[in-house]
């Protein structure tokens, strides 16, 4: 089968295409279309044939019901029967708009849509191609995801014909969608209604307008073995091909633990992707980073979530590692994808950060110019177990300043560079439990104690080298002596580095 493309801007709709499209449903064909929330696969709600067709298309369990959309809010007496009288309230509210309410059916809803079930849950989107598509279809369109069952849910017209190109008949594209999450689902044939999938409108929205609502214990809970009374609650979905682990803790520990766990799959010659916002996007240095969004406005996370994991797949990533959103609001609804698409993988941050006894290594010298700097690059260039995040840094540096010329000289020499440095005053910001800190000899560890009586894991580097080698000052002396003092670093620095990877493994 050939699918047809043909595109219509939604303030200017091409009548023909639409005619073209219910056509085509009218006719039992399956035709995909944009709407606020993803792109779905339209069929005639009301035709059992249609339904089989869909649940084909997209390799979606018979199981799993369809939402019917329609367009015109009088259509709902003709599908669901029971109806509450809240639901006036609420169609008057966030209809059109992203929110499916589940009713029980009349008899002209076939089980097939149902998925055998005698509710029904309907939607009426607000996108405008889809209600003059809903019309010309004759009223009743079925609209699950127009992917592979799954599968991300699309965002784009582009990431339909991805799944399910040469399987449908058409694909309306309409460009990319508004939400980028499904709806709201909220069961109505119980009381108080219960949110069955969080999305967009929330429980707080809900109960301005109706009262108190209920939500469904499981949404954030594991697989469950019940025949599901919602759309898409079932089945692992929105999975990415790469396995996808969420790690939750504090913000602070989530950073640290993925850029741990993204290091230790580097050196392993693993592809790692993560799912970074625009907060925490600089904090990364390992794996394939993709921004989803700012945490200001999650609404901006979840317009980009199935966009990046479809990314992902393109990338051919191995594993992708996501920082955890919050539970209010229309995080809950991101988290609930999420944990769908991860199969309920979650990694504790605190679990893997306590594994590892320091973060963060800081070489302090005097001015932070030359023996500092090139100490932190020679670490920089170790096989480490762990990964750490390796400064330097002084104790009297009045100005900023590049690294010494000479020192640079011989670091080009030995295939590495300082260019990139500038030096740092310390200060008791970096007096953490998780920093180690590193002075160049005696007298520097003495002025941090002597300033800082707090300081913790402070050790000279012949100290914790376990070395009495002395590193000589070359400062105003030839290029040679900067010479001898980088083979003395190397030497110590390499001892380290060996003491590090000692206690990755535990044997210190």
């Amino acid at each position: 089968m050939e699918t047809i493309v043909k595109k219509t801007d939604k303030n200017q709709i091409d009548k023909e295409v639409i005619r073209e499209a219910g056509d085509i449903l009218k006719k039992g064909g399956l035709v995909a279309f944009p709407t606020e929330t993803v792109y779905g696969l339209g069929a005639d709600a009301l035709q059992e044939e249609a339904a089989k067709k869909t649940y084909e298309a997209k390799g979606r369990p018979s199981d799993n019901p369809l939402i019917v959309h329609i367009a015109d809010y009088e259509d709902l007496k003709k599908i669901a029967v029971n109806i509450p009288a809240e639901t006036d309230a609420l169609a008057a509210h966030f209809w059109p708009g992203p929110l499916t309410m589940i009713f029980e059916k009349s008899d002209i809803v076939p089980y097939g849509t149902t998925g055998g079930l005698d509710t029904v849950a309907v939607r009426m989107p607000s996108d405008p191609v889809a209600a003059e598509l809903i019309r010309a279809a004759g009223g009743f369109v079925s609209a699950p995801s127009a992917n592979t069952s799954g599968r991300p849910s699309p965002t784009t017209a582009e990431h339909v014909l991805e799944d399910l190109g040469g399987k449908i008949d058409m694909v309306i594209d309409g460009g990319s969608v508004e939400i980028g999450l499904e709806s709201t689902i909220l069961d109505m044939t119980v009381e108080p209604p219960m949110i069955l999938r969080p999305g967009a409108i929330t429980a707080d929205m809900f109960e301005e307008v109706i009262g108190p609502v209920s939500v469904d214990e499981t949404i954030l809970g594991s697989e469950s073995k019940k025949p599901p009374k919602a759309p898409g609650m079932k089945y692992r979905h929105y999975a990415p091909k790469a396995r996808l682990a969420i790690v939750e803790g504090d913000l602070r520990e989530e950073i640290l633990a993925i850029r741990q766990l993204a290091y230790a799959a580097s050196r392993e010659g693993k592809k790692v992707g993560i799912i970074a916002t625009d907060e925490t996007l600089p904090f990364y240095k390992y794996g394939l980073v993709k921004d989803i969004g700012t945490r200001e406005n999650e609404k901006t996370i979840a317009r980009n979530l199935y966009r990046i994991l479809r990314e992902f797949d393109e990338e051919d990533v191995d594993t992708i590692y996501s920082e955890s959103f919050a539970m209010q609001g229309i995080g809950k609804a991101i988290m609930n994808r999420l944990e769908k698409a991860a199969g309920h993988l979650r990694i504790s941050a605190a679990a893997v950060v306590k594994e590892q006894r320091y973060r963060r290594i800081i070489f302090v010298s005097s001015a932070d110019s030359a023996r500092g700097p090139m100490a932190a690059e020679l670490l920089r260039q170790e096989d480490l177990e762990q990964e750490y995040v390796i400064d330097s840094m002084g104790i009297v540096v009045l100005f900023p300043e590049p690294a010494n010329q000479k020192a640079e000289a011989i670091m080009k020499s030995a295939g590495m560079t300082l260019a990139q440095h500038t030096s740092r005053q310390f200060n008791d910001e970096n007096l953490q439990d998780d920093v180690l800190i590193l002075a160049i000899n005696e007298a520097a560890k003495s002025k941090l104690l002597a300033e800082y009586q707090n300081a913790v894991n402070v050790y000279t580097i012949n100290e914790f080298a376990e070395d009495e080698t002395e590193i000589p000052d070359p400062y105003g002396k030839p290029l040679t002596a900067y010479g001898e003092c980088y083979e003395v670093l190397k030497v110590l620095v390499g001892k380290v580095a060996e003491k590090l990877n000692a206690f990755a493994k535990g044997e210190k």
